[in-house]
């Protein structure tokens, strides 16, 4: 669009609703407009891994029917990349540093952990997650604030 048709569909909109409308009605067309660009990019992205997840089974097929024998660097790089995804989806939290679960519970791993040593905030456990205890306050250590607020504020009132 010209700057002069932009112009006309400016004072159109504003004659039809409106000096009070029309800011909510640009609110209102720009987010409708965000959303669609957000859809198309979602479905471009979808469908440029669905094409990629079959160019990868068609290269897998091929190295298949080769035997695994004689493979060119497209279909070894091809293998590699299926493994890694065959590896992720055995194990899906190993990038971000979470150890596999056992594959059979054990009575061993549902116990109670061991307690962490006291420098240590938390420790990672295969089964569990276990966070050392916070340092329990003896009453006696509070008492004796208490008192001493209570009898600042008491010297406080006597004073004034």
């Amino acid at each position: 669009m010209s700057f002069w048709e932009l112009v006309v569909v400016g004072v159109v909109a504003l004659l039809v609703l409106g000096p009070e409308k029309l800011p909510g009605a640009i609110r209102s067309v720009t987010g409708t407009i965000r959303s669609i660009r957000e859809f198309g990019q979602q479905m471009k992205s979808e469908l440029s891994d669905e094409l990629r997840v079959h160019e990868l089974h068609e290269k897998l097929r091929q190295a298949e029917e080769k035997g695994l024998l004689g493979l060119s660097a497209e279909e070894i790089s091809a293998l590699a990349e299926l493994r890694q995804a065959a590896a992720d989806v055995n194990n899906p939290y190993a990038n971000i540093g979470i150890p596999a679960a056992p594959a059979e519970p054990h009575i061993a791993s549902l116990t109670a952990p061991a307690p962490a040593p006291a420098s240590a905030a938390t420790t990672i456990a295969p089964a569990a997650i276990a966070v050392s205890a916070p340092p329990v306050v003896a009453a006696s250590a509070v008492a004796p604030a208490s008192t001493n607020n209570t009898a600042q504020v008491n010297e406080q009132k006597t004073t004034s």
